[in-house]
């Protein structure tokens, strides 16, 4: 097949989840002989390529603006992709998928992945979440086909437009542990002196919590906290500036690769203190490599844990520092098993493969109603 992705930022260039399961996926059908396209946006000091991985990228002009970055690139990927002879255009997230009306609207194939209900989150203003949930609405109306990532999302679209979805899990490459090497250099950092946060440092994941939680305890265990700024209007500033008050509290930025592998092997937990997700990767990734994971109740991550892990009440800050002393003090199941759980359960070949199924059962439908 001879598919378009329009709705991420750039690949490569793992900024978030949406951008972890676009290059995931590419990488799975071009690898199954499929023709991928790429729709990158373009943004200053970024490299441009024209291919990656066997997909084709296309660079877009937009502007770095939170409002209306998403609209133009968005509109302008997808007047390129009508002329592009694709099989189908797969759109990622709210925002980007307004535009599915146009190719659906014209008899093109459509499919639409849900990686979370955007508009929920703290970021977004009046302007903002009005597009999002206009992009919601347009996908259950026009997608001919639509992928979720959790029960909860399934569930809300059937309740709130009697769509149907079909839930498709992320996956997780197969990890390699790594001793403490680079982590110790740079950061001081040993095996199991540390409890983790590792993702967007945005407010819906929750780093206040831990941070007022954290500074609470008594405990040698140093705090790490690896992710990167989103458009967070402030909070990224103030949440360092709270870290940096505490001396046990290390800041490694956004991190990948060999020190990313090492800093999810050494630790003593993995904290996740979301108050919303679409289906959390770094979670994943922790449970990959049988790290004990701590995360907030939310069903989001709770469903992800199975029979691992530990979790608290989400928003409460006094039952967070509670669960962070007894998972320190006693690890929540996780080890081998937890790891093997993971393998089983989440890898990018079967989401691949069940992505693939939707689109031939698009492209199929849409030429019999065509006939």
């Amino acid at each position: 097949m001879n598919i378009a992705m329009i709705g991420h930022k750039r690949v490569p260039g793992r900024e978030g989840g949406v951008e972890v399961v676009v290059e995931e996926l590419a990488g799975q059908l071009t690898a199954m002989g499929h023709t991928v396209t790429l729709y990158n946006r373009a943004a200053k000091g970024a490299p441009k390529c024209s291919e990656y991985a066997g997909a084709r990228i296309v660079t877009v002009p937009t502007v770095n603006k939170k409002s209306l970055d998403a609209v133009i690139y968005s509109f302008l990927a997808t007047l390129h992709a009508l002329f592009g002879g694709y099989d189908v255009i797969h759109y990622h997230a709210l925002g980007p998928s307004v535009m599915l009306a146009l190719p659906h609207f014209l008899g093109k194939r459509t499919v639409a992945t849900v990686h979370g209900l955007d508009w929920q989150r703290a970021k977004w203003g009046g302007f903002g979440t009005w597009y999002l949930k206009l992009g919601e609405k347009v996908i259950a109306r026009y997608a001919d086909e639509v992928i979720v990532l959790s029960e909860n999302v399934q569930r809300y679209f059937r309740e709130t437009y009697g769509r149907e979805t079909t839930l498709i899990p992320n996956g997780v490459a197969q990890p390699t542990r790594r001793p403490a090497q680079i982590i110790r250099e740079k950061y001081g950092l040993e095996p199991n002196g540390y409890v983790l946060f590792l993702a967007r440092i945005v407010p819906e994941k929750g780093l206040h919590y831990l941070l007022e939680a954290y500074r609470s305890l008594n405990t040698g265990k140093k705090l790490v906290i690896a992710g990167g700024d989103s458009h967070s209007g402030g909070y990224y500033e103030e949440m360092c500036q709270k870290a940096d008050e505490d001396a046990r509290t290390v800041r490694t930025g956004f991190v990948r690769g060999a020190e990313k592998g090492e800093l999810f092997t050494n630790a003593a937990l993995y904290v996740l203190p979301s108050d919303l997700e679409g289906m959390p990767i770094s979670l994943l990734e922790a449970m990959s490599y049988g790290t004990p994971c701590l995360v907030s109740d939310i069903p989001e991550n709770t469903q992800l844990l199975g029979e691992f892990g530990a979790s608290f009440a989400h928003g409460d800050t006094a039952a967070l520092a509670e669960a962070l002393n007894r998972a320190m003090q006693t690890p929540p199941p996780a080890g081998e098993a937890q790891a093997d759980y993971i393998r089983q359960n989440y890898s990018w070949e079967k989401n691949a493969r069940d992505t693939l199924a939707l689109y031939q059962r698009a492209a199929a439908r849409r030429r019999w109603a065509d006939f």
